[in-house]
């Protein structure tokens, strides 16, 4: 038999605790649903972007591969003194740069505009609106893992034949998916508020890609100055993607571990600054 006093003593803790498990349910909501859009909205960007495409898959390789071809033939001479007198350790490089950073300024360039253009749907269906930049991100990086990537990983096995540098090729991978992933999440909101972030971040995108060593060898970068540009993240992941896969020796371990820090601090920004942004799309949109 249960007194009043009692009632009153379990009251609150049971109120906490369905408090608690709606809150569960929700949060679990949202995440099978934001997995499936996700999924459905790269299905969709895959079928469209290869549909009546004869290679398909391989333009993301042909793309950089074309072009490192390009900087080999004009500036391999130049800096193949900085590559142990290599044209062709010069093209690999170059063309390992092209891949990553090709990827970073190409998927979050796209969600600079993703939301505006799909601002009809999102009025008509509510989605969870992280699905339309995530989706993107997802398929430029299908795009690398199953084009360049392979070609990367057979780069590094002829250089230094050592299969450990394969799986520490991970560290900045993982990294540079965090940096996009945040950065994309990021531009893809500011897009709905300043319709002239596509314009803006063009320039931005241009001052990240000269400022890593896609090109050119970091050896010739004035000292002082890189103290400055290792405060660009593509700069600090690139460098260690290609230490792992290019240079006789690995990297320090605090240059791979700092863009992986920065890679998380930005996804951890992109996705505060989406949420605290979200509310007000709907005006905009």
């Amino acid at each position: 038999m249960f007194r009043r006093g009692d009632t009153l003593d379990a009251g609150p803790s049971a109120r906490r605790a369905q408090r608690s498990r709606v809150v569960t349910q929700r949060w679990a909501l949202v995440d099978d649903r934001l997995v499936d859009v996700v999924g459905v909205l790269f299905s969709q960007n895959i079928k469209i972007r290869y549909r009546g495409s004869v290679l398909g898959i391989v333009w993301s390789a042909l793309n950089p591969l074309v072009m490192a071809t390009v900087y080999s033939a004009v500036f391999g001479r130049t800096f193949a003194p900085y590559y142990g007198g290599s044209v062709v350790l010069y093209g690999c490089t170059v063309f390992i740069g092209l891949s990553l950073v090709g990827f970073f300024v190409a998927s979050t360039s796209e969600c600079s505009t993703i939301l505006v253009q799909n601002g009809g749907l999102i009025n008509k269906v509510r989605v969870p609106l992280e699905a339309f930049p995530l989706a993107t991100i997802a398929a430029h990086a299908f795009q690398l893992i199953a084009g360049a990537l392979p070609i990367v990983v057979v780069i590094s096995l002829v250089v230094n034949h050592d299969p450990l540098r394969v799986l520490l090729l991970v560290i900045p991978l993982a990294a540079l998916l965090m940096l996009t992933a945040g950065v994309g999440i990021l531009v893809s909101a500011a897009g709905v508020f300043f319709r002239d972030v596509p314009h803006l971040y063009e320039l931005a995108t241009f001052l990240l890609w000269v400022t890593s060593p896609v090109f050119y060898p970091v050896a010739i970068v004035p000292h002082p100055l890189v103290h400055v540009l290792i405060f660009n993240p593509l700069f600090v992941i690139l460098r260690s993607a290609l230490d792992i896969v290019i240079a006789p020796v690995l990297p320090a371990p605090w240059l791979p571990m700092l863009g992986f820090a920065e890679g998380a601090l930005a996804l951890a920004v992109g996705i505060a600054a989406f949420a605290a942004m979200r509310p007000r799309f709907m005006d905009h949109l």
